[in-house]
């Protein structure tokens, strides 16, 4: 039995579904169904039998503690996280509540879990956090990738609260000899993306026949990962991967976002055209974000040597793949698209739609 903490989320539940198809072993989701947890998400596993999901918030002590004592894992994969750095800017204070005090509860609760284990079984434990490039910071034009041995230098919120979280992870290592694994990921896309990042919403507006908002002139450079990749990494670190190491996982994908949207804007030409002109005529840049990294990039180097790992999906077969999924489940979009969403347009746009992008 496995525990996937914010299983029900973007990566957690893609995660569910390529665990599901390639293993017999059970797993247990645990999430606090916050506006980005989606149990529609999940809808196509709900009923295979190694599956099943305990509502739950990581800062809960108790019921964290009752879960694992309920379920006794044989290890936790930890994506249960507030994620978006826009959101990070303009409300702080939770991304230190979920991302930093969630996961020292988590791992104050498998120390003593793993504690009550006899001494034998205690090493065969593992506890994988999901984390990102963003620790990191800024690369410059000419600047190597990131790797492993890069110092964190978070430039938002958002990427502060991971490092801190990154480092409690390292400390409960060292400090306890409790057996971990960290993995920085570039960014990810792919299908259950929830709406306020790059590509999901330049899909949903443009489909909608609104504005295509571009921070700046769009020359920020990303690295771009599809998920399913993403997954098979994680498989691979989880099976496979050095206790206490890191592992860089990227898509070899390097990308501003300028082209990513006129990408996408040219796919839907083809599969969803406007009555007039190409969805390029409705990129609209606006003022770039406070304090917005000019690159990521990853070297991708040490898990493929160590655990034999490579992207399969480029990004011209990733985004095919993932504009066709949008475009199949426009009730998904629709139900993930009213209530909170639109209220967080409301709050952080003004409008109520999004006149400014929300990209990682």
């Amino acid at each position: 039995m496995i525990v996937i903490t914010g299983g029900a989320g973007f990566i957690g539940s893609n995660f569910v579904h390529h665990w599901l198809a390639e293993r017999d072993e059970p797993l247990v989701v645990f999430d606090a169904l916050t506006y980005a947890g989606n149990l529609e998400n999940l809808a196509p596993v709900a009923s295979d039998t190694r599956f099943s999901f305990v509502r739950g918030d990581i800062t809960d002590r108790e019921a964290v503690e009752r879960l694992l004592n309920r379920v006794r894992p044989r290890a936790i994969v930890h994506f249960a996280a507030e994620s978006h750095v826009d959101r990070s800017i303009r409300g702080p204070q939770a991304f230190l509540k979920t991302n930093v005090e969630g996961t020292f509860v988590l791992l104050e609760a498998v120390r003593v879990y793993r504690a009550q284990w006899a001494p034998s079984d205690r090493e065969s434990f593992r506890f994988l956090h999901v984390s990102t490039d963003e620790v990191y910071g800024s690369l410059g034009p000419s600047d190597p990738p990131f790797s492993e041995a890069t110092p964190f230098a978070p430039n938002s919120p958002y990427a502060a609260s991971k490092a801190a979280s990154d480092l409690w992870v390292r400390a409960y290592t060292h400090t306890y000899g409790l057996p971990t694994l960290i993995c920085h990921c570039s960014n990810n896309y792919g299908p259950y993306q929830f709406p306020e990042k790059l590509i999901p919403l330049m899909i949903h507006h443009a489909i909608e026949n609104r504005p295509l908002p571009l921070y700046g002139d769009g020359s920020q450079v990303r690295d771009w990962l599809h998920v399913e990749d993403h997954c098979r990494a994680l498989l691979a670190i989880l099976d496979r991967g050095r206790v206490g190491e890191t592992y860089n996982i990227g898509g070899r994908n390097e990308l501003t976002n300028r082209e990513v949207v006129e990408t996408v804007c040219r796919l839907l030409d083809r599969h969803r055209p406007r009555a007039h002109g190409s969805h390029v005529e409705g990129i609209a840049e606006v003022p770039d974000r406070p304090g917005h990294d000019w690159r990521y990039a990853i070297d991708t180097g040490k898990i493929e040597r160590e655990l034999g790992w490579v992207p399969r999906e480029t990004f011209v077969s990733g985004i095919e793949k993932t504009l066709s999924w949008y475009l199949d489940h426009p009730d998904w979009v629709w139900n993930v698209t009213t209530g909170a969403y639109r209220e967080w347009l409301d709050l952080h746009y003004g409008t109520g739609r999004s006149e400014r992008p929300a990209q990682a």
